[in-house]
């Protein structure tokens, strides 16, 4: 077994969480124009995306598919609440559980959105075969596969 090149390991170029981590910015970031019209932030975007796909969700749940944790949800969650997008109420059988409900205003937004991926969809230079193998190969590293 030979040595192991410590400075070799940590140059930036030999990292793969570097291109992950500038791809995720950059693609993020080409969001921004279209989100800002829309007067939400990328994590407000996908926030809305899972409760247009299933209105009334838990908040761990919603978490849960978002990859994200409490802290940041919860003060997101409050934001768009003051905003009037949504609702959040305590289950009725399990004080434990907060659901989250769009309102008639966060349901409307939905129709402002739809062309967005479209849009982005665009502005990505991946072939269709290219980003399919990426989203498998992403979603096997986000399961920890």
């Amino acid at each position: 077994m030979g040595t192991i090149n410590y400075d070799e390991m940590l140059k930036l170029e030999n990292q793969l969480c570097f291109p992950l981590y500038a791809a995720a910015r950059q693609v993020t970031g080409l969001y921004t124009p279209y989100l800002k019209e829309l007067g939400l932030t990328y994590t407000q975007y996908i926030v809305f995306l899972v409760l247009w796909e299933q209105d009334g969700i838990p908040v761990g749940e919603l978490g849960r598919r978002l990859y994200l944790d409490n802290g940041t949800l919860t003060p997101l969650l409050k934001k768009l609440e003051t905003a009037g997008y949504l609702t959040r109420a305590r289950d009725t059988s399990d004080e434990r559980v907060v659901t989250v409900s769009l309102t008639e205003k966060g349901r409307a937004l939905k129709e402002q959105a739809k062309e967005i991926p479209l849009k982005i969809g665009s502005c990505i230079k991946l072939s269709e075969e290219e980003a399919q193998g990426l989203y498998i190969l992403l979603y096997r590293l986000l399961r920890g596969e």
